[in-house]
């Protein structure tokens, strides 16, 4: 009888190790996530994701896991590790949602639309808010979590457990991803800047013809509005091209864009 509780004791320290090996990465991880991480989400439902996530991952990594360090120094340094491998593939999961704000920030500030700012605290323009919002909907209506899944169980692959990522590859992947994601966005918000170039081109040349005209005051309302007509036109086709590049990016999220 003491032979089969010692056992089931084993098999439960051994369970719960790596449990805890795996909550180290998926932690961190969350604190990035879009969708799961964000501010709005309170901290025990970010923790219960984790805890999910973690009953989910670990099962499917559990043989290419090493022994649990018995010394306090490998513990740390394990610690040190977990989180950094999770906190650097929540930052280049994230940069996708930043491209989607950088978008609607630049085309509410071709717009004169900036000045509004949303709600939830994020010091984002409505336009931001409305298209990170409707990101983050077809993220999760896309299955961002059965994706997420299959991301972290890959991630041991590209970045074993217990191991710093070497400095080269976090400085390709993090600047391929910010050069992206930078690109990205203004490719996004592109049909708004050309249409604040036309706009101020024409105002120029209406100033120029007709000096005593006060053009801005005529023209500011009708830029607004059609930044709003042209974002009820645009926002559709911005969010497809937005989710079918996540998409691609969560298939292989360790290839260098």
């Amino acid at each position: 009888m003491n032979d089969v509780v010692a056992q089931l004791f084993d098999l439960a320290r051994t369970e719960l190790a790596i449990f805890g090996m795996v909550f180290l990465r998926i932690g961190a991880l969350m604190a990035l996530m879009p969708g799961f991480g964000e501010r709005m989400v309170a901290g025990r439902v970010r923790l219960g994701l984790a805890l999910a996530f973690t009953v989910i991952v670990a099962p499917a990594v559990a043989t290419r896991l090493p022994a649990p360090p018995g010394e306090v120094v490998g513990f740390a340094l394990l610690l040190m590790a977990e989180t950094l491998n999770g906190l650097a593939l929540g930052f280049m999961i994230r940069l996708w949602l930043m491209a989607m704000e950088m978008a609607g920030g630049l085309a509410a500030q071709s717009g004169s639309l900036s000045q509004m700012f949303g709600a939830a605290g994020e010091p984002m323009p409505a336009m931001s808010h409305l298209l990170t919002s409707a990101a983050l909907a077809l993220a999760m209506l896309g299955g961002l979590h059965v994706q997420l899944a299959a991301g972290l169980i890959l991630s041991y692959d590209a970045l074993p457990i217990g191991g710093f990522p070497a400095a080269s590859l976090m400085r390709d992947w993090s600047l391929s991803g910010i050069t992206a994601a930078f690109a990205f966005a203004f490719r996004l918000a592109a049909p708004f800047v050309i249409a604040a170039l036309i706009y101020n081109v024409a105002l120029g040349a209406m100033n120029r013809a007709m000096p005593a005209l006060m053009v801005s005051f005529v023209g500011a309302p009708a830029l607004s509005a059609g930044a709003l007509i042209l974002l009820f036109l645009a926002a559709p086709l911005m969010l497809n091209l937005w989710s079918g590049g996540f998409q691609a990016f969560l298939d292989d999220p360790f290839r260098l864009p």
